[in-house]
């Protein structure tokens, strides 16, 4: 296995994570789902969702799962999905840092280049500016910017070229399986999971559940 110089990073649920508040604003405050409830859809929909990527039959984007589900789970209307769907894509409302990013990132950056690979609108690194996380990132590769998505190979080769690395030096770390594991592997990167919900806990794959732990494990 090639060295590790350069890793690139994943944004939500990797780096920056939903702001619930906003994202769940057509619901009524006191029907709104606690962190327990919310990453335990979050596993629940990951499972489904990669399951459908690898079969091949994707009907519906993740979000659009989760949220059924979520709706289901609360007993409201499902004409709440779309609008819950749409502020779940909207990079604004990914805002919520862990403490310690930063520090973390500012570790991490002192023996390897970072960047940024992410599906989002084209504004990602407005957020990450926002968020005072910005700065510790070479470069910032956005669906929205480059017009494709993840897992195609194209957006981790654009982002291999911003950084102009090789794909065997670097690491993508990102939380989906089928969408960021598989993608940067297709790729000829190494990856690693960005599991803090625990959905792969059962996997037979590389995977961390904190920043904190990424940088043991780079170690």
């Amino acid at each position: 296995m090639a060295e590790r110089r350069v890793i690139f990073f994943d944004v939500g649920n990797t780096l920056l994570f939903p702001n619930r508040a906003k994202i769940l604003a057509p619901i009524s405050n006191d029907r709104h789902p606690t962190l327990e409830q919310w990453q335990a859809l979050e596993r629940t929909t990951k499972h489904e969702f990669d399951q459908s990527m690898q079969s091949g039959r994707v009907d519906h984007s993740f979000w659009w799962i989760f949220h059924t589900h979520l709706l289901q789970q609360l007993g409201e209307d499902a004409g709440f999905r779309d609008a819950l769907v749409e502020n779940t894509q909207k990079s604004a409302n990914w805002d919520q840092i862990l403490p310690g990013t930063r520090e973390a990132l500012d570790h991490i950056g002192q023996s390897f280049r970072i960047a940024v690979i992410s599906n989002s609108d084209g504004r990602i690194d407005q957020v990450l500016s926002r968020c005072g996380i910005a700065t510790c990132f070479e470069s910032v590769t956005d669906s929205g910017t480059v017009g494709v998505e993840k897992p195609r190979v194209e957006i981790f080769q654009a982002a291999l070229g911003a950084m102009k690395a090789r794909a065997e030096e670097s690491l993508y770390v990102g939380d989906l399986y089928s969408v960021d594991y598989v993608g940067a592997r297709n790729a000829g990167m190494q990856a690693i999971l960005f599991d803090v919900s625990g959905a792969y806990r059962d996997r037979e794959v590389p995977r961390v559940e904190s920043l904190t732990q990424l940088a043991t494990w780079l170690r």
